[in-house]
Order: structure tokens, then C-alpha cells, then sequence
């Protein structure tokens, strides 16, 4: 069933449906940088993933982009919401989630937060040490918890660090702490790494995690949830399944290793929204280092603490559109405008942009509706926030 699954995908390539995002961001003059977001994509999208993962329960992580817009999109759909702070959880459901369809996902929470999160509904918390587990026990009595647990390397594109998670060999003995503190320890949880391109690329980490779940439940923990995180990709110009075939190659590799689960979690966030936005940037100097040097410098008015985070050890690769892409092209440096050396987006692996490329020329970064408007800082160099409009 897998191989036949896996052939499929190799089969069946995702292509993105932007053509409006794209007409929108070429007719339209900006200001400044600007992110459009369209919400139908969105819906699309969400779509797609439910179609895949079946009876599984989608959590947004509403940390990938918190638009109200793309919130009370999702919430229509009947989206469920991974939250990472109090201000998350009070903006999901002022958008009119319910307090029983939210997750607060963060392993590191202020215990006024927790205190908060309970008052208001919240049933559901991440828990990965001793400290965090008497907090969540200490403020919201009785509640429910699942176990984060750390994975080792992964394939991802953007592999996650050791902050979050606990050693597998852990695991069991927080879940007794839970117990003894009044708090049902019901699951557990991993994160396979941002961007892992395809269900195979899952397998060593699902492999341990396995291990550990099989563990608690013969030791009498009665296991009913597991939350898979997030790692589902978006478009970046590397072959990848459709959404739909993605989803299901995944739940097909847990069902091979866990069996029947009560309850699957699942928590896309680039994957969900990353397609549904572009942003609408400008070229502001096009110059070189010396007179005989054969590479360009290609600078943005957008860079790395406008939205382009991601640009970091050159992990994401974002694709670019100009009204001279029919023109001949040749190897340049991308960097942003600010008044810092950090601000380079793409040297070691240069990127290729027509030859014709001047000041003023406007540049569209495809594929950025998640993690840029988050990450824009508020004023660096006095620039400003990155704007955002939804069509």
C-alpha cells in the first residue's frame, strides 16, 4: 500500500494556483513592501490538507501568519488552532474559534498565561519538564496534556533545534509527574522540521517516536492523541506531492507504526498558507564591487528584518517574478536595504535574475504568505512594518 502510495506521489507534482496573487501584485502600485494574501487559497488549501488527512484534526499554527482574515477564514472552515501564546489564543477566538477546538502548543508558557488560557476554556497543553507540567497543574487543575518530545536530525529544509522536546527515555517519567499532579497525560507530540518535502523524509523520525508510544501504553498510560506538528511544505520551486497526496503519505506511514490512534493531530502552517501570499517588493540599487567584478548586487527594499527571515543560512529559497523574466539572466547577490551586514539574503547560493534589472523595477517573491509578516520587526533602520492586505 505505502510503495503504491509513494509512486503516486512521485507522480502526482504540486503545482501552485497563484495567477491572482500574481495579476493583483503586478497591476497594483505599493509604497512600500507589501504582502496579499489571498484568503481563497487559503480556503483551498485547507481543503486539500483535510482531504488527506481524513478524520485527523488540523491545527493552524497561527504563528505562520495571524491575519484576522486568514483566523476567521479557517475557523469557517471548522479549523482547529495550535496557539503559542496568550495573545494567539484571544485572537482565535475572537475570531469565533471555540475554546475546546484550541490547543496552547507552547512547552514555555508564563503561568499567568496558563492561568489565563483555562479561565477562558482552554483544556489542551504541551508539556516537555518537570517545572512546566507543575505549572500547567498549579493553574489549570485537571487539564489535559501531551509530551513534546525532542526528534534527532531530520530532512527538512529548515530542521528545528534542541529547544523544545524531551529525550524519548523522558518521556515516561514526566507522564507519571502528570499524574501524580491531577493532569491527564493523554499524548505525545514531535515536530518533524519546517519543509520536509516528502512522507518518506518522515520515517526515521516516526520510527522513535514510536517506540515511545508503544512504551507509555504498555507501561498503562492510555494513549489516545498524537499530534504529528508540522513540517507540511510548500512550493519553492522543488518538486513536491500535491497537498491531498502529501497528507495521505503521511498518515500512511503513522498508520504502518501506531496503528489505530483515537486521536491524530496535525499542525501545518507554511504548509497551509504559505502559497496563499506574495509579496510586492522594489529593486533600490543594482550595483557592483568593482569594475571588472562579474556578479551583481542586487538590493531590495525588503530583507531579513522585514519578512525575509526565512533567508537565514539560506535555508528557504524563495522564487521571484519581474516584468523582465523573458530577458537573458545572470548570477547576482540578493541583500536587503538596511544598515546591516547581516542583511544578505542569498550569496553562497546566488540566484539568477535578468541582466536588465534596475532601480525601481518592481520584484514579487512568491510563496511568502507564511512566516514574513510575522517575523517583520517593528521599526529597525526605521523601516516599517511589513504591510499586509487580503483580496
Amino acid at each position: 500500500m505505502n510503495a503504491n502510495i509513494n509512486a503516486e506521489m512521485r507522480v502526482e507534482t504540486h503545482i501552485p494556483r497563484d495567477a491572482k496573487l500574481e495579476a493583483y501584485a503586478r497591476r497594483t502600485v505599493f509604497d512600500r513592501p507589501t504582502l496579499i494574501i489571498d484568503t481563497a487559497l487559503v480556503k483551498e488549501q485547507y481543503r486539500n490538507l483535510k482531504a488527506g488527512l481524513g478524520d485527523a484534526h488540523i491545527h493552524y499554527a497561527v504563528k505562520a501568519n495571524p491575519h484576522p482574515a486568514v483566523i476567521s477564514t479557517l475557523v469557517a472552515e471548522g479549523c482547529h488552532f495550535d496557539a503559542a501564546s496568550r495573545g494567539e489564543i484571544e485572537l482565535v477566538l475572537e475570531q469565533g474559534a471555540k475554546p475546546e477546538d484550541v490547543s496552547f502548543g507552547n512547552t514555555i508558557k508564563r503561568a499567568s498565561d496558563i492561568a489565563w488560557a483555562y479561565e477562558h476554556g482552554i483544556r489542551l497543553f504541551a508539556a516537555d519538564s518537570e517545572e512546566e507540567i507543575k505549572k500547567i497543574a498549579a493553574n489549570a487543575p485537571g487539564v489535559q496534556i501531551y509530551i513534546r518530545l525532542l526528534v534527532g536530525s531530520t530532512e527538512a529544509d529548515w530542521p528545528l533545534s534542541r529547544k523544545f522536546g524531551c529525550a524519548p527515555d523522558y518521556a515516561l517519567t514526566l507522564m507519571d509527574l502528570a499524574v501524580r499532579e491531577g493532569l491527564m497525560p493523554v499524548g505525545i507530540s514531535f515536530h518533524v522540521g519546517s519543509q520536509t518535502r516528502h512522507p518518506e523524509m518522515w520515517r526515521g523520525t516516526l520510527d522513535s517516536v514510536a517506540e515511545v508510544w508503544h512504551a507509555a501504553r504498555k507501561a498503562g498510560f492510555m494513549l489516545t492523541l498524537l499530534n504529528i506538528g508540522g513540517g507540511f511544505p510548500a512550493f519553492y520551486g522543488e518538486d513536491i506531492p500535491t497537498p491531498a497526496a502529501y497528507a495521505a503519505g503521511v498518515l500512511a506511514e503513522v498508520a504502518e507504526r501506531f496503528g489505530n490512534v483515537p486521536r491524530i493531530m496535525a499542525e501545518p502552517g507554511r504548509g497551509l498558507v504559505a502559497e496563499a501570499g506574495m509579496i510586492a517588493a522594489e529593486v533600490l540599487l543594482v550595483s557592483k564591487k568593482s569594475a571588472d567584478d562579474l556578479v551583481r548586487w542586487v538590493y531590495l527594499d525588503i530583507g531579513k528584518f522585514s519578512g525575509l527571515a526565512e533567508t537565514m543560512d539560506e535555508a528557504i529559497r524563495y522564487q521571484f517574478l519581474t516584468e523582465r523574466d523573458d530577458e537573458e539572466l545572470g548570477a547576482c547577490i540578493l541583500a536587503g536595504p538596511s544598515c546591516d551586514s547581516a542583511d544578505v539574503l542569498y550569496e553562497k547560493r546566488m540566484v539568477y535574475l535578468p541582466l536588465g534589472l534596475k532601480s525601481g523595477d518592481k520584484f514579487i517573491i512568491r510563496a511568502t504568505g507564511a512566516y514574513t509578516s510575522t517575523y517583520s520587526s517593528v521599526g529597525f533602520n526605521g523601516f516599517p512594518p511589513l504591510d499586509v492586505i487580503c483580496i
